[in-house]
């Protein structure tokens, strides 16, 4: 059995996370912030940010859906490119989809000294995305009740984030998961230019009934 790099990834972030719940103090410097980003130049909290969470609930449902999707593109990076080039694409792509996911927040919040953000959502959406590109027939189901088509929901999901994220009236990072998505979608066609091929010739195939 191969290696499992979305494991480690996973187990990394499940540890960071529980660890910091109690120490507010290391929770406060991995925060995404960024204005100190700004101000201090601590540009590594774009990185640190993607392996803190706010409490259980957000990091079983971040980790939970990176399981299931980033073994998908694991397994396609491996094959494409070997064990060893594509374990390591694999890592370098979704630590960079943390940091892109970010960059628009950043050039938004930049001056916003109370704005604060934590979580793996961008570079899970990336996660996401990439194995609907892949995969767009396949089912996701959104917990257990619908299911659609991968690329009907990421289409749904795209829309919703767009929105949301315009209006900007809770507290969650929309724009993370939307250029996490666009970051995604974008890396794959880049890496593997054939997916998209694959990617119509499935869609051809689509029948809703």
């Amino acid at each position: 059995m191969d290696f499992s790099l979305t494991s480690v990834l996973i187990g990394a972030t499940v540890f960071c996370s529980i660890f910091a719940f109690s120490r507010p103090t290391l929770l406060e410097r991995w925060m995404f912030i960024p204005y100190r980003i700004k101000q201090r130049n601590q540009w590594d909290r774009f990185i640190l940010s993607g392996f803190i969470h706010k409490d259980f609930m957000h990091l079983l449902f971040n980790m939970f859906t990176f399981y299931f999707f980033g073994g998908v593109v694991e397994r396609f990076f491996k094959f494409q490119f070997g064990l060893e080039l594509g374990g390591l694409i694999f890592v370098g792509f979704y630590l960079l989809a943390l940091v892109v996911a970010d960059i628009p927040t950043f050039v938004k919040q930049q001056n916003s000294p109370y704005y604060k953000a934590l979580g793996a959502s961008g570079g899970t959406s990336a996660m996401v995305f990439a194995s609907i590109i892949l995969m767009p027939l396949s089912d996701i189901c959104l917990f257990g009740l619908l299911c659609l088509p991968g690329f009907l929901l990421g289409g749904f999901f795209l829309i919703y984030s767009y929105v949301k994220g315009k209006k900007g009236q809770d507290n969650i990072n929309h724009d993370a998961h939307l250029y996490g998505a666009i970051f995604g979608i974008i890396c794959i066609l880049l890496l593997s230019p054939g997916s998209a091929i694959m990617f119509f010739e499935q869609l051809k195939s689509y029948r809703p009934f």
